[in-house]
This record gives structure tokens, C-alpha cells and sequence, in this order.
């Protein structure tokens, strides 16, 4: 292949390669982002709610998440709150009940499991114990605001509803350019989705499900990491809403240690996710089938587009001197001082090695990190 020859074929991946994310964001933004939602909310809707904690050493946190929960502005005799230890080898599960013992406003019940196996096989013990209409999971770090309960529900007073997720502000000392970036890209998109139909992506700091979907499909995925995104993409393949609202924020801490890592291990789950869905695509109502089916594209197949262009244009320069492609690579290491390219690179980077990790690690169960 000539140099010329290689130089179109590069410049057309990579054209492709942002012209399609960029058609998607704007077409979704235009379109869907200040449409009206179309759904019955009732501020009032009051279900019982079951909100299972999963944990492993988290002694260091554990007593102001759970007062985080108990200070929510939603009825207490309505909550149940079940927290399932996995093993932790810190006192977590000792300082739950403690806590159990001296607030007796709130049923808060402690499950212990004798190994760790994840966090699916935790959520679905804890789903055998649950009582409530409606089962919303929750990470241990992830704080959440006072009135985040009582949004989440008045959703659900429209029985065509079936999961609320909620929108991540990363916080911490681990935040950067890149994840701030990242975020404001993501969090456009998810609100878009939701008014188009449903969105694939939902957040593990707090998801609402229907129980009664829950136990149709019988809990969350044991085998891959993105529990929450594909038991969501599940219900709306049933033909029910899966929706993040844009005023339900939750706070992230972001990891100053390993957060590279961190990012690539969230990439993976994501991948093994959208790779489960494909085989499902064609029972997907017609308004989600096309937002999933490009968000598996843009998840499984783009970042290989930008790949396979850099790789084109490195092999022009190296074996024919091409002043074109030289220019092109130039260009591209220039713009990485612009802040959305950065994020939008920065995030391939991570698409990339967790497509190669999946193939020898899944990271089901992950070394824990430590948050500040």
C-alpha cells in the first residue's frame, strides 16, 4: 500500500472516528436534551424502599454513609436499608451494627457473607431480603444529597417506569481535567437518552429499580462487572423507561492513587456490558434500539477506528516520509492541549487496554482502593 493510499484509508477512520460521537452528542443535544419527559411524576409517590449497601472495609466511611442514608427527607418507616459485608477484615461489619443498635428509627439489617465474590452476588443476597416496592443500590463512598430518595421516587409513580439512576459530580482530591471532562460529555448524553426512551449507561452510586422487574429477570449479572448499566438495558428492553433525570447528582470521589486504573477497570465492565447486549438488540424498543446500538459502537468498535489511524499514519511516515500523514500526527499531539480532545483521547486510551485486559481479567472482584 502506497503512502497516498495509506493516508486516505487513515484519514477516514479517524473521520469517522469523531465524526460519529460528535454527530450523536449534537444530534442528541439538539433534539432530546430540553425535550419534556413525557412521564407522570408525582412529587408525593411515597413506595417503600429497599436500599441495599454492599461493603467490603469500609471502616473508615461506613458510619457517615449510613448517616448520610438516615438523613434523607423520605419517611423512615418507609426505608429499609440492608447492608451486605463481604468479608471485610477491617471491622466494617462490627461498626454497621453498632449503628443498627443506637438508631432504631431506621430497619437496618446486616447480611455476612463468608467470602467476597463481587458485588452482583452481593446486591442479589441482599435482594432476597428485600421488602420494598422499590430496590435502589448504592456504593458505600458515594454520598448522596438529602432529597436524593424523594426525587428518585416520584419517578416511579408512572407504572411505565421501571429504573432511575442518578448523575456523578466527581469530587476529591483525584479529580482532574480529564474526569471533570469526561463527565460533562457523559452527563449530557445520559439525560438525552432518558428523554429519547432509556439509557444503556446507569451508575452504581445509585440505582432504583422496580423489585418486581428484578426478580423477573432473576437479580443482577454475576458474570460481568456493569451490573447496574445491563439490569438496567434489560428492563428497557422490556419496554419500560430506564431514565437518569438531570436533578438527581451524586457526588464521586475520584481516586488520587490508581486512577488510571481505576478508569480502565471501569471501561472493562462497561465492554463486558455493551458485548452481553448485542445479542439482545433486536428485541429493543425501536426509540432505545438505535441509542444502543450506537453506544456499543462507539464502546466497542471506535476506539480500534483510532487505532488503526494512528497506526496508518505512523507506518506512512516510517516507510514513505509522508509530509501529509507527519502533519496529521503533529496536529493530533498539538490539540492534546485542548481539554474536551484530551478527555475524548484519554478515554479511548482506557477503551482500548480494557478491551485486551477482558480477555485475561474481568475484574469482578477488584483490589480495593482507598478514596480521599
Amino acid at each position: 500500500m502506497n503512502a497516498t493510499l495509506l493516508d486516505i484509508v487513515a484519514l477516514m477512520l479517524g473521520l469517522i472516528h469523531f465524526g460519529v460521537p460528535l454527530a450523536y452528542y449534537f444530534y442528541m443535544k439538539k433534539k432530546y436534551l430540553n425535550k419534556p419527559w413525557n412521564i407522570r411524576v408525582d412529587e408525593n409517590y411515597r413506595p417503600k424502599v429497599s436500599i441495599i449497601l454492599p461493603t467490603y472495609n469500609e471502616s473508615r466511611i461506613i458510619q457517615a454513609r449510613l448517616d448520610n442514608i438516615r438523613g434523607q427527607d423520605y419517611p423512615k418507616s418507609l426505608m429499609e436499608v440492608i447492608v451486605v459485608d463481604s468479608n471485610s477484615s477491617d471491622g466494617t461489619a462490627e461498626l454497621v451494627e453498632e449503628s443498627a443498635s443506637r438508631h432504631r428509627d431506621i430497619e437496618l439489617r446486616l447480611i455476612r457473607e463468608g467470602e467476597r465474590r463481587g458485588k452482583a452476588h452481593a446486591l442479589n443476597h441482599g435482594l432476597k431480603h428485600a421488602t420494598g416496592e422499590i430496590v435502589v443500590i448504592a456504593d458505600a463512598d458515594a454520598m448522596w444529597p438529602r432529597e436524593a430518595l424523594s426525587e428518585t421516587m416520584k419517578w416511579f409513580a408512572d407504572p411505565g417506569v421501571g429504573a432511575v439512576s442518578c448523575l456523578k459530580k466527581p469530587v476529591g482530591s483525584g479529580v482532574n481535567s480529564v474526569e471533570e471532562g469526561y463527565r460533562e460529555y457523559y452527563n449530557v448524553l445520559r439525560i438525552a437518552e432518558s428523554k429519547a426512551h432509556a439509557t444503556p449507561v446507569f451508575h452504581g452510586e445509585l440505582g432504583a429499580f422496580r423489585r418486581s422487574l428484578l426478580e423477573k429477570l432473576n437479580g443482577f449479572p454475576t458474570d460481568i462487572g456493569a451490573d447496574d448499566s445491563h439490569t438496567a438495558t434489560r428492563i428497557a428492553l422490556m419496554g419500560y423507561r430506564a431514565i437518569t433525570p438531570e436533578n438527581i447528582l451524586v457526588e464521586e470521589i475520584v481516586p488520587e492513587r490508581g486512577y488510571f486504573w481505576w478508569r480502565v477497570r471501569r471501561a472493562q465492565h462497561l465492554i463486558q456490558h455493551f458485548a452481553k447486549t448485542l445479542w439482545m438488540m433486536k428485541q429493543a424498543p425501536r426509540e432505545f434500539k438505535w441509542v444502543l446500538a450506537v453506544e456499543a459502537f462507539l464502546h466497542l468498535v471506535n476506539p480500534f477506528l483510532l487505532l488503526a489511524s494512528i497506526t496508518l499514519l505512523v507506518a506512512s511516515i516510517a516507510t514513505a516520509q509522508s509530509t501529509l500523514a507527519l502533519a496529521i500526527t503533529t496536529l493530533g499531539v498539538v490539540l492534546l492541549v485542548v481539554k474536551p480532545y484530551r478527555t475524548w483521547i484519554a478515554q479511548q486510551l482506557h477503551l482500548i487496554i480494557a478491551t485486551f485486559r477482558n480477555l485475561k481479567n474481568k475484574e469482578i472482584v477488584w483490589d480495593k482502593q482507598v478514596k480521599s
